[in-house]
């Protein structure tokens, strides 16, 4: 034997899917290596670079002229300024993904240790002052906010029949609301989070 905590797999189909998907595995995730940071690395910078090309003012003047716009290009320094601009957007990215994961980890159990833990070991206090609202206090039957993928949910409790039901307004506009048939507020959040996650993105428009 050697120690290794085995992690259930169930399919969708399993009746005690939601149950066991709920329930956290420690530890939650494997320090990345430097293969997986070099990896993220060059993701990163082929997104920034498609925005970069995008806003960069050079690169309009290419694309107006009817040039491709070389590889070398991106050695000018005002093309290195719309890298650096494509950055900040990145930035800004990861901030609002990172504030939808600490609030729905936070929302379906999760504490502020936790979410400093992942959030490259800061203090709880800390994470508690970037995602104030990532971990509430609630009563049993208290209804839960809950903002992710660009959307929002709001989790209620049925008290006639004990069970959780959710209504829900995706970033694409679509709405959804469950019936009062969750035994848990987490199990509740985590269809609602599936929905949002669903429809994340605007739908795409019709072209004529």
């Amino acid at each position: 034997m050697d120690g290794t905590k085995v992690v259930p797999t169930p399919t969708r189909d399993d009746e005690n899917f939601w149950t066991v998907v709920m329930t956290p595995v420690e530890p939650a995730w494997n320090e990345p290596g430097d293969d997986d940071t070099f990896v993220m690395d060059e993701q990163v910078l082929a997104a920034v670079r498609a925005l970069a090309e995008r806003i960069s003012t050079r690169a309009l003047a290419y694309r107006t002229a009817g040039e491709p716009f070389d590889a070398a290009l991106l050695a000018a320094p005002d093309v290195q300024l719309a890298t650096l601009r494509a950055l900040y957007e990145a930035k800004r990215s990861v901030d609002r993904l990172a504030e939808s994961a600490a609030t729905a980890a936070g929302r379906s159990g999760a504490s502020y240790s936790q979410l400093g833990a992942a959030w490259g070991g800061i203090k709880r206090q800390s994470a508690r002052l970037k995602w104030p609202h990532a971990v509430v206090k609630r009563s049993a039957g208290e209804s839960v906010p809950l903002a992710y993928a660009g959307g929002s949910a709001v989790i209620h409790h049925d008290p006639g029949v004990d069970a959780w039901w959710y209504t829900a307004t995706a970033a694409d506009r679509q709405e959804e609301e469950s019936e009062a048939v969750h035994g848990t507020s987490a199990e509740a959040i985590a269809r609602a989070t599936e929905f949002l996650l669903t429809h994340a993105r605007p739908a795409p428009r019709e072209t004529a």
